[in-house]
């Protein structure tokens, strides 16, 4: 093909030049004497009589090969009967000489100018013998270089074997006869290259003998000792540089200095075990980090769940996790412990193997948990991460929403944001990036974004939603103070449970309330009334609010005849919404409440149960829980004595009752003129419940009746209404 005119001739383009590796020379050097050795067993098998031309070679025993194998003493390779000419063998011998003394140079010269060499780091921290580096040396050299794989295969008469056996590195390091059985013992599970996963046994091999197990390194350690290390594929971790964010310094603030203390009395001898426990795992990580920072080390975190989930048991991902840990100088960060204290056997050997490790350890989990099936003399120092408390809530806040880069309108709260959502730091993280996108997807195109008090209560309602399905339903508030009609007293304690929730934090945290006069964040309520006197719709008005969300429980349908049911479900309920930040608003209280009495059989006594369960599962919710009840003479006294606020719901008079009907009608329904409310408040002894029904039902009869709602249509569903109810309607 003729070449296009006016064409520059192309010119390959060389890689740029790295700075030079002293471990990677330093692992050169190593290799070459590895080759030595290589090249001496490699003349041998050819003198030997070895055939490379063979294409049968190793996948065959002719007879004359058998009668070798007869004739071969014990603990020898066919090749090692040869004797090299004196001029070969001295050769060989100087070639080995030569890369040792270029290995040892090198390790001097790094020594002087305090550098560390890989592969002495790594033959340090695990006591490797000479014998133990020139296995670890022929177990990496195929992922080096893939003619070692050829060359393996040649030496074991058997194309198919690309892995060096245990039998092939006797045979390289070892001189014959039964001296070098001695060495087996560095292939046993206790050894140093096994017992810290550095190499490991071929799959296909793992059930044959000792001599013929295929050996492969880790991955990991391969890639470590190139220079860029990445975690083992089945591992779930992260190598996390010595840095920390003002985020984690807010929520590392409470333990540090507690950390710093057990850290400074005991030393970098001897190290304790860090146990965090807690709901919130985003700052037990946070601390670490800041501890790493502090320490200015990176942090090895690794969750062990991930690591089950793939194959490999707790106990082995603990282990390479702190292999790895030792490797990169990093603090081991073991995420979810949990994974380990489920089994016995397995907690006790991957607390084992934590209590062993010479450095600094992490723990991280949900529970509180022992120390169990071990012995010990090393120190667990507990700590404990609950949810972030109202201050660091709020700082939280104001942090992520400022690195977010949005702009804050003028009515947003942070400090009612940070007291109603009871969150974790991830999670605040999550719910102001998810209000900076619904921003700025609703922004104009002139405006920048900004983010309302509105939106960041709605993404804050996304993110704390509990799974109640099947089990509540969710009410969406559509009332507001303008729409309920109650009495002074009765409005003004409803303001008043609004104004606890808003000014909780600063009551319990910032005064103290809460460490001694108080079991919990939470606010119990009782509403009790009649049917249809507003109890809903208060609910509804104090959520709307407070921006919250509102869960209806119908209690009847929680309540079971057999014994323990009714707390299970209520259990499930509330660990459900144990984020805290949704009203939950128990309906029909009379279905698990009465009058205590005399215990006369087994019914009474668990149904006294259910109660003191519920009131004690109320208390503990650190959220907005509400019983409504149509009859309070019901309720024990020593039960309503518990709860902070009752709020009786009273049957409506002549006066309430026409206020109902003129806040309940929707000023954009058309109306006949002579629409006489007064009438119908003082004829109709009816509740608010009832007279929303009148005016949908009688909306329904004037869209077919000429288009607007007159008297007629409201007498004719005061009339219904009243059939439902039981009682004969008065013209």
């Amino acid at each position: 093909m003729a070449t296009p005119k006016n064409t520059a001739p192309t010119r390959a383009v060389s890689a740029p030049a790295l700075p030079a590796d002293p471990s990677l020379q330093h692992l050169q050097a190593e290799m070459s004497r590895l080759d030595a050795i290589l090249r001496r067993a490699t003349r041998r098998a050819q003198v030997a009589g070895q055939d490379p031309a063979d294409d049968l070679r190793g996948l065959r025993i002719s007879d004359t090969e058998a009668g070798a194998l007869s004739r071969r003493p014990f603990g020898a390779h066919w090749a090692q009967t040869v004797v090299l000419a004196p001029a070969e063998e001295k050769a060989f011998s100087s070639d080995e000489s030569a890369a040792r003394a270029a290995a040892d140079q090198l390790i001097a010269s790094a020594r002087q100018s305090g550098e560390s060499l890989r592969l002495v780091r790594l033959a340090q921290t695990f006591l490797f013998s000479r014998f133990d580096l020139d296995v670890f040396l022929l177990c990496i050299a195929p992922a080096l270089d893939l003619r070692y794989e050829r060359l393996y295969g040649y030496l074991q008469d058997d194309v198919t074997r690309r892995r060096p056996t245990v039998g092939l590195m006797l045979d390289l390091l070892c001189d014959p006869g039964a001296q070098r059985l001695q060495w087996l013992s560095r292939f046993a599970a206790d050894a140093p290259l096994f017992k810290h996963g550095l190499i490991e046994r071929a799959a296909d091999t793992i059930t044959a003998s000792l001599m013929a197990q295929a050996l492969r390194p880790d991955d990991a350690v391969v890639s470590w000792l190139l220079g860029h290390y990445q975690p083992d594929a089945r591992l779930n971790a992260r190598l996390l540089p010595p840095a920390a964010s003002d985020a984690d310094a807010i929520l590392a603030g409470p333990v540090m200095e507690s950390i710093g203390a057990i850290a400074a009395a005991f030393g970098e001898e001897h190290p304790p075990v860090l146990a965090f426990h807690g709901p919130d795992a985003s700052s037990q990580e946070a601390t670490a980090r800041w501890l790493g920072h502090g320490m200015d080390r990176p942090l090895l975190a690794a969750q062990l769940p991930a690591i089950e989930g793939s194959g490999a048991n707790v106990a082995e991902a603990v282990m390479m996790t702190l292999r790895d840990a030792r490797l990169t100088g990093a603090i081991a960060y073991l995420g979810n412990w949990d994974a380990a204290v489920v089994d016995s056997g397995s907690s006790a050997a991957a607390l084992g193997h934590v209590l062993d490790h010479p450095d600094l350890v992490i723990l991280s989990s949900k529970g509180l948990w022992q120390a169990q099936g071990v012995e010990r003399d090393r120190q667990v120092a507990w700590f404990e991460f609950a949810v972030p408390d109202f201050s660091q809530r709020r700082a939280l806040w104001e942090h992520f929403l400022v690195e977010a880069g949005i702009a804050l309108a003028d009515d947003v709260d942070l400090t009612a944001l940070a007291g109603q959502f009871q969150l974790t730091a991830a999670r605040i993280r999550d719910t102001a990036l998810s209000a900076r996108d619904n921003a700025l997807a609703q922004r104009d195109a002139d405006a920048p974004p900004t983010i309302s008090n509105a939106g960041l209560f709605a993404a804050a309602r996304a993110y704390t939603t509990p799974r109640l399905s099947g089990m509540a339903r969710k009410i969406t508030p559509r009332y507001s103070w303008s729409d309920i009609v109650l009495p002074d007293d009765q409005r003004q304690m409803l303001q008043e449970i609004v104004d606890t929730v808003r000014v909780r934090p600063k009551v319990l945290g910032e005064w103290g309330i809460g460490e001694k006069l108080t079991a919990s964040d939470g606010v119990t309520v009782l509403f009790a009334g009649p049917p249809g006197t507003g109890k809903t719709m208060a609910a509804e008005v104090i959520a709307r609010e407070l921006g919250l969300d509102l869960y209806k429980i119908e209690l009847s349908n929680l309540v079971s005849k057999f014994i323990g049911e009714t707390e299970k479900n209520l259990e499930r309920i509330f660990s459900e919404a144990e984020n805290g930040s949704a009203i939950l608003f128990f309906d029909e209280a009379d279905a698990i409440f009465g009058k205590r009495s005399e215990v006369k059989d087994a019914h009474d006594r668990y149904a006294n149960i259910e109660v003191s369960y519920l009131l004690q599962r109320m208390e503990s919710y650190d959220g907005v829980t509400i019983l409504a009840t149509n009859l309070r003479a019901n309720l024990d006294e020593a039960f309503t004595r518990r709860l902070a606020f009752a709020v009786d719901f009273p049957f409506p008079d002549e006066q309430y009752r026409l206020r109902i009907w003129e806040s309940l009608f929707p000023p954009g329904v058309p109306r006949e003129e002579g629409l006489d409310l007064a009438l119908l408040a003082k004829k109709h002894r009816l509740a608010g419940g009832a007279i929303r029904n009148i005016i949908v039902s009688a909306s329904y009869l004037a869209a077919n009746d000429g288009g607007k709602v007159g008297m007629r249509h409201l007498v004719h569903g005061a009339r219904r209404e009243l059939q439902k109810m039981g009682r004969l309607a008065q013209d």
